[in-house]
């Protein structure tokens, strides 16, 4: 065995990226790095099969490729499959590059012969070069330490055997057995990023260093093995600045925000709580320069500032950041007649009309309300706390502003603005939703019939 094959080999192994029992499709688009791919995989020994997706990016030249991938694979005896886009009316359609559009193409079609053909996974021709170039683009990006660490000899079904070999040894490999493959005029085009970055820097930097390539790739496997400590570090700081409020829905957790100026880098910790909600880097920077000036001699930031994303709501509340889902359009109220189940933004309250039994026993689960029905005048409104609320909160005589019963309840700034009541026709409230009837309503000896209210999660 050669020793290029012989290096191919010896990775797959490591990284246990394919089995002998196995059968996985090839990514084959006729250059130079699919062609040697679908070779060594065949000498080693492997059930391969071809894919080949066109494009019609390039005009003849497209054709020119899928033909010449259908002749490689008759030769080879690989079963080859094809597919044809019409990558332009995809990428206007859903108003996207027609890079960004080839790839969701390529990995939608992928995914689609992976399930109907039973295949292992997809093997792809990234090389040492592909990576130190994505290393050296992310660097110029201000990618955080993930993007250095340059791709992974493995993503999902997505399998990069020769991750570990250079552009050089493919070249070389190909003219030994006097293979021919196809070459794309658009990768001689430095309009691109990714083109400068090959077609110019890299060349100046192999003049610095003729194993520049090598040593980019070992600096990204040195950072892959810093992020793995990192990310346990990580996880530890989380724990400990962060804790769900409760299970009502749309909170969600609670960052405090002393313990999260005590870790040792409060920006990066932030960014990993936030970002996977949907805040962008200028926001967590925004929200981190917040926290720094309110933590100094001079409080700037106002308790009650907020910050969205997409889909959240972060709302600084004393000590805390309360981050909470965002509700979008949802009625002000929502009026009930009778029984029924009822919605207001992610939640749904099941509302129950039936006679006291004998044997009835009065909920005291914090979800559910039970009451006299008789007391209560229909039709009831499920509505947000408005300033000026009051109640008789169960077990008191006397009543008592809403906002000042949350407040001794300890509930955030975020809690009392998604907090909501249940008041009847004449205006009283009945229910404080999940945190207290009132006590004008309760269920007494002489009551003959109950109202149960109970909230659920809207699924």
């Amino acid at each position: 065995m050669r020793k290029f094959e012989a290096k191919i080999r010896d990775f797959i192994e490591r990284h246990r990226l394919l089995d002998r029992d196995g059968r996985y499709l090839v990514a084959l688009s006729g250059g130079a790095d699919s062609v040697c791919l679908l070779l060594v995989l065949q000498r080693l020994g492997f059930s391969i099969e071809a894919a080949h997706c066109n494009f019609h990016l390039r005009g003849d030249e497209s054709d020119r490729d899928e033909r010449f991938c259908e002749t490689l694979c008759a030769e080879q005896n690989v079963r080859f499959h094809r597919v044809d886009f019409d990558t332009f009316s995809y990428a206007r359609q859903h108003k996207i590059s027609i890079e960004m559009a080839a790839r969701e193409l390529r990995y939608n079609y992928f995914s689609q012969l992976l399930e109907k053909s039973g295949f292992h996974g997809v093997c792809v021709a990234h090389h040492a070069d592909d990576n130190a170039e994505t290393l050296l683009l992310h660097l110029l990006r201000g990618s955080g330490l993930h993007g250095l660490t340059g791709m992974s000899p493995r993503r999902g079904f997505v399998l990069r055997p020769m991750l570990e070999v250079r552009r050089d040894e493919i070249e070389d490999f190909l003219a030994s057995q006097g293979q021919n493959f196809v070459t794309d005029s658009t990768n001689r085009c430095t309009d691109h990023v990714r083109n400068k970055i090959r077609l110019e820097i890299l060349p100046k930097l192999k003049e610095i260093n003729p194993s520049a390539v090598d040593e980019l790739c070992l600096t990204a496997r040195h950072l892959t093995d810093a992020e793995i400590v990192l990310n346990a570090a990580l996880e530890q700081g989380k724990n400990a600045v962060s804790s769900v409020i409760s299970d009502r829905e749309p909170l969600l957790f609670r960052i405090d925000i002393p313990q999260l100026l005590a870790q040792p880098s409060p920006r990066y910790l932030l960014y990993h709580l936030l970002a996977p909600q949907g805040f962008n880097r200028q926001q967590i920077e925004q929200i981190s320069d917040a926290l720094a000036h309110r933590s100094g001699c001079e409080n700037r930031v106002a308790t009650g500032r907020q910050w969205h994303s997409p889909d959240h709501t972060l709302t600084l509340d004393r000590d805390c950041l309360v981050l909470s889902r965002r509700q979008g359009e949802i009625p002000e109220a929502v009026e009930i007649g009778g029984a029924g189940s009822f919605s207001l933004g992610n939640a749904v309250l099941q509302v129950e009309i039936f006679p006291k039994t004998a044997d009835f026993i009065v909920s005291k689960e914090p979800k559910t309300a039970t009451l006299d029905a008789d007391k209560v005048a229909f039709p009831l409104t499920w509505r947000r706390v408005g300033q000026g609320d009051r109640f008789v909160p169960f077990g008191m005589s006397g009543s008592k502003l809403v906002s000042d019963f949350l407040t001794d309840r300890k509930r955030s700034l975020a809690e009392k603005q998604q907090q909501t009541l249940v008041a009847d026709a004449t205006g009283r409230i009945v229910w404080l939703v999940a945190e207290r009837p009132d006590n004008r309503f309760a269920v007494t000896p002489e009551t003959k019939n109950i109202l149960r209210l109970t909230l659920q999660k809207n699924q």
